[in-house]
């Protein structure tokens, strides 16, 4: 393979001997003595013998940037590519750099060459793209294992190009477009899950606040019934209460005979004012049997009382001339 142009690096040649040699900077001159490996002079003043001494080789210690050319190489999936690079290296060593090898430069771009079809025939194609700086990695290290023994290190390398064929080229742009197309239609049915869950949500809790507001509001309503009753129900105990200390006062029986009587008439004259059904006694023109039969009534609920009365008060004459009965006389009257 033909090794692109790489950039003028500049040194200073193979100087003569005259004796006192002054060496650059960062460059190292390899001297041989009749022939055989002497010494190697470092930068500033040296002093060698002349003809004895020959500088045979000039090694630049900086770091040399060098072109690998494309070439092609078939992945694992059997696509070839054409991949071109960059290579870095720095002489380590100038004795190694000098007799290890003809020409240090070129055998490391060869093994860069070499060692990057290998790699590539590791791969697939997508892996290629995606592991582009172990793939980079991999290479320097087969080329540090190998240079060695050359006094050569390799520091980077990188890959400038990778130029795939135009059919595969097509082919990688239509899965593109699918997977792109795929990725939509899975972000649209995700946003129409997450927007039937927030609904469905949104129902659930609209239903358990509504749920929880009529369970407060049976519980304050019945609350409120319990109180009424309990309310009432203590106005009515207080009512009898007062109701059974008048009772109990004289003439208490009359005045609860005469009452008895008022409402019963009333009673009586609200018949057919509020619907058509009329319940009435046999004989509706006789309203002293009437009141007759409301004080019978009241008696009978109040004789347990007055067999008590009687029992805690000494008996007396009764007059025959009672309330209830001037009461039931005066209405006989009225009503003939």
């Amino acid at each position: 393979a033909q090794l692109a142009p790489g950039p003028c690096r500049w040194n200073s040649g193979l100087p003569m001997n005259i004796g006192v040699l002054f060496v650059p900077q960062q460059e190292a001159w390899v001297v041989e003595r009749m022939g055989k490996f002497h010494r190697i002079l470092e930068p500033g003043l040296n002093f060698l013998i002349p003809l004895l001494d020959r500088i045979r080789y000039v090694q630049s210690l900086k770091e040399i940037v060098i072109n690998v050319p494309e070439q092609s190489a078939v992945t694992l999936d059997n696509v070839t590519l054409q991949i071109d690079g960059v290579l870095y290296l720095r002489v380590m060593d100038p004795y190694k750099a000098s007799y290890g090898v003809e020409d240090p430069e070129y055998a490391v771009t060869q093994l860069a060459q070499t060692t990057m079809r290998s790699e590539l025939g590791k791969l697939s194609l997508d892996r290629v793209f995606r592991e582009r700086e172990s793939l980079n990695a991999s290479i320097v290290d087969a080329i540090n294992q190998a240079s060695d023994c050359w006094g050569i290190r390799c520091l980077r390398y990188e890959i400038k190009d990778i130029h795939v064929p135009p059919r595969v080229k097509e082919s990688m742009q239509m899965q593109v477009e699918a997977e792109r197309r795929k990725r939509a239609t899975v972000l649209e049915s995700e946003g129409t899950r997450e927007s039937a869950i927030n609904v469905a949500e949104g129902q659930k809790q609209a239903q358990i606040l509504a749920s929880e507001a009529e369970k407060a509001e049976q519980i304050n309503k019945a609350a409120g019934e319990a109180n009424a009753m309990l309310v009432k129900a203590r106005a009515k105990a207080e009512a009898i209460q007062l109701l059974a200390a008048a009772l109990a006062q004289q003439h208490g029986n009359a005045a609860a005979s005469l009452s008895v009587a008022e409402q019963y008439v009333n009673a009586f004259s609200k018949i057919a004012k509020d619907s058509n059904t009329i319940l009435l006694p046999a004989n509706t023109g006789d309203v002293t049997n009437m009141v007759a039969q409301a004080l019978g009534i009241y008696t009978t609920l109040t004789k347990p009382q007055a067999v008590k009365t009687q029992d805690e008060k000494p008996s007396a004459h009764e007059d025959s001339h009672s309330p209830a009965t001037e009461v039931l006389k005066a209405e006989q009257g009225s009503s003939s």
